[in-house]
């Protein structure tokens, strides 16, 4: 069996603090399976992405995500940086692990080491939002600022919960905001809005029908913007996306595909990328294909999804 070096970052309060617990049975699966494996603790915001950057450059295999969305999006700024990337391999312990759910990437962590082990790759694209880069989704509006104001011991203590709890909290203070986008290839619109969505894959805060269309290795975004509209229009809504319904089809929903989109406004919007703080319009999107390589199942098989995950490569 051939070793390759991986270096895995975690985030020890990241899900309900399981990548701490779990460390030494992850490391000695790991080992077995032919990966030798180094790790670092996260200690605060950027580390992740600097020990991403710093293993890169020192030559490593692989780097491996252990953690929610947050930390996945550190690693994926760090890498995506360099010239050189290592293969990426992801251990799904958040809250929500939308990238992972809509890549067939199991939610139980010896399921993930295992596949880990296998060292099947797939090529995805990549997301830039002006000098930052994401996987999974962007957006702004005031409904996107909920999983960044989400507290992280709440979220340890009550998982998905949190959001919801959260989202109630802010729903009647909900309020459009008018702004400029302009998509490559599709066209430009002026008016305002609720908040707007750029998808890279179909998972989204869990649910897989805001964008069922998306996918990371199409070389186009799925955006998404919610038109004004009152509360009652907002909570029929809600309640349709809920019900794991679709609503790109709604008259209040502009739903296109570009590689690029920008987006500005007078007002101060906040811009959500990965589910972390991403600044403030005005930002440019820019869609990188095929920019990483993530182990993935060949098959497609997992405890998320049992759809095919395409051709794969081995390490």
């Amino acid at each position: 069996m051939d070793i390759i070096r991986a270096r895995l970052i975690y985030n020890p309060t990241s899900g309900r603090e399981e990548a701490k617990r779990k460390l030494g049975p992850i490391l000695q699966r790991l080992e077995r399976g032919g990966v030798e494996t180094s790790c670092h603790a996260t200690e605060g915001k950027g580390d992740a992405t600097q020990a991403a950057k710093e293993a890169a450059e020192r030559g490593f295999d692989m780097v491996i995500s252990a953690g929610g969305d947050g930390t996945l999006n550190e690693v994926v700024n760090g890498l995506s940086a360099c010239e050189t990337r290592p293969a990426l391999g992801i251990l799904p312990l958040g809250t929500t692990n939308d990238f992972a759910r809509a890549h067939g990437i199991p939610r139980k962590w010896e399921k993930a080491c295992d596949l880990i082990t296998r060292r099947y790759t797939k090529p995805v694209d990549v997301g830039q939002a002006n000098d930052r880069y994401f996987i999974n989704i962007a957006g702004g509006g005031s409904l996107t600022e909920l999983t960044y104001e989400v507290p992280s011991k709440l979220k340890t203590m009550v998982g998905q919960l949190a959001y919801y709890m959260k989202g109630l909290e802010k729903i009647t203070r909900l309020h459009p905001t008018r702004m400029h986008i302009r998509a490559e290839g599709y066209g430009e619109f002026d008016e305002e809005f609720m908040l707007f969505l750029i998808a890279n894959s179909n998972s989204v805060a869990g649910f897989d029908r805001l964008a069922p269309n998306a996918s990371t290795n199409d070389g186009v975004f799925d955006v998404l913007a919610l038109r004004k509209c009152s509360l009652a229009e907002f909570i029929r809504l809600a309640t349709i996306v809920l019900r794991g319904e679709e609503i790109t089809d709604d008259p209040h929903v502009i739903h296109f595909q570009t590689n690029r989109v920008e987006v500005n406004s007078d007002d101060r919007v906040q811009l959500n990328v990965d589910g972390e703080f991403g600044g403030t319009l005005p930002c440019t999107f820019n869609l990188l294909p095929a920019h990483l390589n993530i182990i993935m199942d060949e098959h497609g098989e997992s405890t998320y999804s049992k759809h095919g995950a395409g051709r794969a490569l081995q390490l």
